[in-house]
């Protein structure tokens, strides 16, 4: 199943916080989750430095323990709303039903 899961601001935070050190481990990390074909896409948004992941997983539970393997959520600085998605069946509109061959 594909998982969209999109940053949202934890309040309060301290831009500081944000070492080096702790983005150099965030980034390995999804890098190794992107190898293992977890994350599967991985954005920016382009009006907030925050991200966007679509992630391929059983179910959103698993996603949340995925993403709860980040070093930036571990410290409590990003926090990530999931959200389910499915294929697209509006295309079945412009031909029918697939089962009905002529």
């Amino acid at each position: 199943m594909k998982i969209l899961a999109i940053e949202r601001e934890v309040p309060h935070i301290d831009p500081l916080a944000f070492t080096p050190e702790l983005l150099r481990a965030e980034a390995l990390c999804a890098w190794k989750l992107y190898q293992e074909g977890v994350v599967r896409e991985l954005y920016f948004r382009a009006d907030r430095t925050e991200a966007v992941l679509i992630l391929e997983c059983a179910h959103v539970e698993e996603a949340a323990a995925t993403l709860d393997t980040l070093p930036l959520v571990q410290a409590g600085l990003v926090a990530f709303d999931l959200m389910p998605l499915k294929a697209y069946p509006g295309f079945a509109r412009l031909f029918g039903s697939l089962d009905s061959e002529p």
